[in-house]
């Protein structure tokens, strides 16, 4: 059986929505990707990642949009 590519760990990355086994999370894609970054350049900048990571990011995303927006808000803050 696969692992669940996005995981939330309440002492990792503040318990917000990060890749699996990385303390990448899931809005730094996002906001990256709204950007303009497509995915390979984010599969060059994170070479861990891989394309099925991303595809269940931006599925999490789309099910997860305001989560997702507020805490890329609240980056954009500090």
């Amino acid at each position: 059986m696969l692992q669940n590519p996005i995981q939330i760990t309440p002492r990792l990355c503040g318990g917000q929505a990060r890749i699996r086994n990385t303390r990448i999370p899931l809005w730094t894609l996002v906001a990256y990707r709204q950007q303009g970054a497509p995915d390979e350049e984010l599969l060059v900048n994170y070479p861990g990642l891989t394309a099925e990571d991303l595809s269940a990011a931006w599925y999490y995303y789309e099910q997860n949009l305001e989560q997702i927006d507020r805490e890329i808000a609240q980056d954009d803050l500090v």
